[in-house]
């Protein structure tokens, strides 16, 4: 049967939605455990939030871009976005960098543009790439009453109090999965072309992928690895 004819057969519904996207390697038993460890790791952060004397109403004192930084380190564990440093550096930098924002840059409007901006560039100068830093950024410039409570102490305490708290039970819970975090790349199989092939054809594509260039040059050997085998 042709390849033509393959895809005609496929039901209209299947083939609309092969085309949302889709993580390599992940399973419906990941994501229903990452559901439930983000359970944990939020109710970890709003406990540990306990300890710090700052009374907003009876809310526990989180904040919103941690619910997002939950996404990545549960569900996608292997990301450079989601390792320990990117979380706990990508947080608490944006929020100094929407602190900075909102006093130094008069119009709402672009103060906002300039947290989340100078955010992302300060971010990739540290290495601690995490989108949830963005949200973090802007939530600063928009107000929140634990800004108001918190002060100047807001980028520590609740930001990096609940960044540690999270990172801390996401630790916990991949060594029970199974998972490698802080993540480890696999080693490589077997050494079937040099890294400067993968680097340069990275940079022919001129794209940024959410993969450590260490997996995905793991990831290629194995491949390379497997295909050889079948072709013997």
């Amino acid at each position: 049967m042709s390849a033509r004819s393959s895809s005609l057969s496929m039901p209209e519904s299947g083939r609309n939605w092969a085309k949302f996207p889709r993580l390599a390697g992940a399973n419906f038993a990941d994501r229903l455990g990452a559901g439930v460890a983000a359970v944990a790791g939020i109710a970890l952060a709003a406990v540990a939030s306990t300890v710090v004397p700052l009374a907003v109403d009876t809310a526990p004192m989180l904040v919103a871009p941690i619910g997002a930084s939950a996404v990545l380190v549960f569900a996608v564990p292997a990301s450079p976005l989601a390792q320990p440093w990117s979380v706990l550096g990508g947080n608490i930098v944006s929020a100094v960098v929407g602190m900075m924002a909102a006093a130094l840059v008069p119009v709402p409007a672009l103060a906002a543009g300039v947290a989340v901006g100078g955010a992302i560039i300060v971010m990739s100068v540290l290495r601690c790439l995490h989108p949830p830093g963005g949200a973090m950024a802007l939530t600063v410039v928009l107000g929140t009453p634990l800004l108001d409570a918190a002060g100047l102490w807001f980028p520590l305490l609740p930001v990096g109090l609940n960044s540690l708290a999270l990172v801390l039970a996401a630790w916990a819970w991949h060594r029970i999965s199974g998972h490698s975090y802080p993540h480890r790349p696999a080693p490589a199989v077997a050494p079937l072309f040099h890294r400067e092939d993968m680097d340069k054809a990275l940079a022919d594509m001129g794209e940024a992928f959410d993969v450590a260039p260490d997996d995905l040059d793991a990831l290629l050997q194995r491949a390379e690895a497997h295909a050889r085998a079948r072709k013997r």
